[in-house]
């Protein structure tokens, strides 16, 4: 497998960071289920959460950098009791013009949460929901026994709320099974919207497709099979350089839950921090940020491996 920085300089390109758009806050890796492809490596057994001091910090970089989106995730960020004071604050602020939260669906199945997709509907938070496929087996293999019924229940309940079909956007996220490449992200969604509509009723915006990262539980699992060096090797094999421009890195930094500031979830979970005096959220003002070089590693090829992946999906369609 060939180097990221290796393969940047054979393209004659550099990635470093531009005006940042977006903020992604990862509120702590406590999570109601145990996913085999989870990078972060979340779970019930996880404890740290970001705590309001920090938050309080990101919400004063948002406002100082006038961040237009604030992208919210976990584990499962609606099990950090402060999620619903940030959300409140966010909507405050009238430059923020999306507010998207990472769920699970499952976690919105729970009593504690029951009331959750009414308040993200009355204070206009966008929804990616990760449904790892249509069919129920293979939810099963990659997210426990039961999920799949709760997904569905869900996305239903959302339907009614009027997300996916009145203005309020609910994005599902698809991510492959194994040690492959995601199909093309617009045949997918057909088969998404089509299986789902004629099923259960249910309606979505769009389908998001992630290529799987080897770190965390995916790369332990395919080490485990024997499988990581061909994974690795079909990433090699797949790296398109016009995804270098598209990158979510570009215009992103991520928080995890103790303030510490990353060029995306993959390099925090790597403990990759930004390369700055203090890296805390408190302590970096935007324009301390533009022009820094990026961190990469070979877990990059992932991003740039065929159509592209992040956080919004596939990058062959989206603009530079």
């Amino acid at each position: 497998m060939r180097d990221f920085e290796d393969v940047l300089l054979m393209s004659g390109q550099f990635l470093e960071k531009g005006k940042i758009s977006c903020l992604q806050m990862n509120l702590g890796y406590k999570c109601n289920l145990n996913c085999n492809h989870c990078h972060v490596e979340a779970g019930p057994h996880r404890h740290e959460q970001m705590d309001l001091a920090v938050i309080e910090d990101c919400l004063r970089f948002v406002k100082n950098a006038r961040v237009k989106t604030v992208d919210i995730t976990g584990g499962a960020p609606e099990m950090n009791p402060n999620l619903r004071y940030l959300i409140h604050e966010l909507r405050k602020l009238p430059f923020v013009e999306s507010i998207l939260v990472r769920s699970n669906l499952a976690i919105l199945d729970e009593d504690k949460y029951e009331d959750l997709p009414q308040f993200f509907a009355e204070n206009k938070v966008d929804i990616v929901a990760s449904l790892p496929c249509y069919l129920e087996e293979n939810v099963t293999y990659q997210r426990g026994k039961g999920v799949y019924s709760k997904n569905i229940r869900i996305l239903q309940k959302l339907n009614r709320l009027g997300y996916g079909k009145a203005g309020l956007k609910l994005n599902l996220v698809y991510n492959p099974g194994g040690n492959f490449l995601p199909g093309p992200q617009q045949e997918l969604e057909s088969a998404y919207k089509e299986n789902l509509r004629q099923r259960f009723g249910i309606e979505f915006n769009s389908l998001y497709t992630i290529t799987n990262m080897p770190i965390g539980r995916f790369r332990s699992s395919l080490e485990k099979q024997g499988l990581l060096d061909g994974y690795l090797n079909l990433l090699t094999e797949n790296f398109n350089s016009e995804n270098l421009g598209k990158v979510m890195c570009r215009n992103l930094i991520n928080v995890d839950w103790q303030g510490r500031v990353y060029d995306c979830d993959f390099n925090h979970v790597l403990k990759l921090a930004i390369d700055i005096k203090d890296n805390y959220i408190g302590s970096i003002k935007p324009g301390d940020l533009v022009g820094r070089p990026i961190k990469v590693g070979s877990h990059c090829l992932t991003c740039v491996a065929g159509a592209g992946s992040s956080c919004q999906g596939s990058l062959k369609n989206k603009a530079v």
